[in-house]
């Protein structure tokens, strides 16, 4: 089942199915975004600076991966994936196989992949998801496979 972003509804562990998917709305980043991010988090000239990253690996204004990551939670948890007690991380691999650049709109579809409920605390279980970021062309920014605590109806 595919839940769009108007999808509003609180889900526990009970009401997901391997297969379900979400999509988030949509957020457009920009070249002051990316700086601000960037002075205070990631101060590197490829994010910091657009002349100076016209001479980097990058070849112009790139976003730090963890700026597209925390866009990516944002979306998640405004839009994306409407879970009851909230979106509850317990580990997961991130991949950013090409740079967000300014002027893209960024979307999260998200895929739960594994169900296991917890054998040792009935009120949880943990979910694997596979999310990936895509721009307005819909290349793949940033592969995220978390896997994430998710609480049974009270």
């Amino acid at each position: 089942m595919t839940h769009p972003a108007s999808d509003k509804r609180a889900l526990y562990l009970e009401d997901l199915n391997v297969g379900d998917r979400f999509m988030s709305d949509g957020h457009e980043l920009d070249a002051e975004q990316i700086k601000a991010f960037a002075v205070l988090f990631d101060p590197q000239p490829f994010h910091t600076d657009e002349e100076a990253a016209k001479a980097t690996f990058f070849g112009g204004l790139a976003a730090s991966g963890w700026h597209t990551a925390a866009i990516t939670m944002r979306l998640m948890v405004n839009s994306g994936l409407p879970l009851a007690n909230g979106v509850i991380g317990s580990g997961g691999q991130i991949s950013w196989p090409q740079p967000t650049r300014p002027g893209d709109v960024l979307r999260v579809e998200s895929e739960v992949v594994e169900i296991t409920p917890s054998r040792s605390k009935p009120d949880r279980g943990m979910v694997q998801m596979r999310c990936e970021t895509r721009n307005q062309r819909g290349e793949v920014l940033q592969h995220f496979l978390p896997k994430l605590v998710v609480m049974r109806r009270p």
